[in-house]
């Protein structure tokens, strides 16, 4: 049968950000495929070493729109590393808070865009409605419902009393209703399963071979959670368990996100309750002393890496930034490999991709 080459990128309706694929296909069938990046590269980590280490944090919230509170988190904890500084408990049980909410917002959008690409219209609509929730919760508390500015070197620049908390535990309640509607859908709906089932398939050996994390590794039976394995305050005082699946293919992706979405709304309400008293910030000094440092957090996409390097002025002399984007990419020639044209659309939506993050 002859090949055909079929070029689907840089501009694309599948597509939310540019990405260039070409699909070498034989009749329905993916036989082979190639990919190109660098349509949105921005130079943030060139920016980042002529700023100091305070107009960074606004930067690095810029590197992902879904993320921005974990990215300046993640380095905020790097230079507060680098400074020899502690936060305040109540600082950091703030910071989780945005992380968890963060976290439930990206998957309640990834499982929107996903249903919208598969022509799932009700389960699109559904999703995002719900996930308005998430976004009043977020602006109430920072004024921003997607960049947050919320984190400062030293703690955060926002606080809650009792009668926030207590707003926020009932927006918690209506939200978990409206999570566990998605979640029977997903593991019950036959026209979803049969379209996610079996489709962009990982196995675990591939997740190793390709350092593969978050959510996509997870679903293939890869039990890795930085929140639990390499644990920072508050998280070694909360409780939560680590969702997994050994499917491998984007059904169970989708289980994994949703439960987790599940957990991480039990985490907001532990961490309002749990939330001790004090500050929520550390004086910090301006010039940060010569070193080294890797920084690490669970993002809602799986591992994010910070390395920052300090010659002892008030600006890095490097910053470095891996993004868990970046080991998900190199997955898709094997998920897409074999697949129906049909399903194209499911793989590429399946794995969450932020070629913003990616690309930088």
């Amino acid at each position: 049968m002859n090949r055909m080459t079929i070029p689907i990128g840089p501009q694309h309706p599948l597509l939310k950000e540019p990405l260039s694929f070409k699909l070498e296909v034989e009749g329905e069938r993916v036989v082979e495929s190639t990919m190109r990046l660098g349509y949105v590269h921005r130079g943030i980590e060139r920016l980042a070493q002529e700023r100091t280490y305070v107009q960074n944090v606004h930067l690095i919230e810029r590197v992902c729109g879904i993320c921005s509170h974990i990215h300046s988190t993640t380095y905020c904890q790097g230079v507060e590393s680098l400074l020899g500084l502690t936060v305040p408990p109540r600082g950091l049980y703030l910071r989780a808070l945005l992380c968890e909410l963060e976290r439930i917002h990206s998957h309640l959008l990834w499982l929107g865009v996903l249903a919208k690409n598969m022509g799932f219209e009700t389960i699109f609509m559904y999703a995002w409605r719900d996930r308005e929730i998430v976004l009043d919760v977020m602006e109430d508390l920072s004024g921003g419902r997607v960049s947050h500015a919320v984190n400062i070197i030293g703690g955060v620049r926002v606080d809650l009393d009792d009668e926030h908390c207590k707003v926020i535990l009932q927006q918690l309640d209506a939200l978990d209703t409206q999570i566990h509607q998605l979640l029977g859908v997903v593991e019950h709906e036959r026209s979803f399963k049969a379209r996610t089932q079996n489709v962009g398939l990982l196995s675990q050996e591939q997740v190793w071979r390709y350092c593969t994390v978050g959510p996509v590794a997870r679903a293939s039976g890869v039990d890795i959670d930085l929140r639990r394995d390499i644990p920072r305050p508050p998280y070694t005082e909360l409780g939560f368990n680590v969702i997994t699946h050994h499917a491998g293919d984007v059904w169970a992706r989708t289980l994994v996100r949703m439960l987790e979405a599940v957990e991480s709304s039990r985490l907001c309400r532990q961490i309002l309750l749990q939330l001790p008293d004090g500050p929520v910030t550390a004086r910090a000094k301006r010039r940060v002393p010569p070193g080294e440092v890797v920084s690490r957090s669970e993002a809602p996409r799986g591992e994010v890496i910070y390395y920052i390097r300090s010659d002892g002025s008030d600006k890095p002399a490097r910053l470095k930034i891996r993004t868990p984007t970046l080991t998900t990419l190199i997955t898709l020639p094997d998920q897409l490999r074999g697949v129906n044209m049909a399903d194209v659309s499911v793989v590429l939506s399946g794995v969450d991709l932020c070629i913003a993050c990616g690309d930088r």
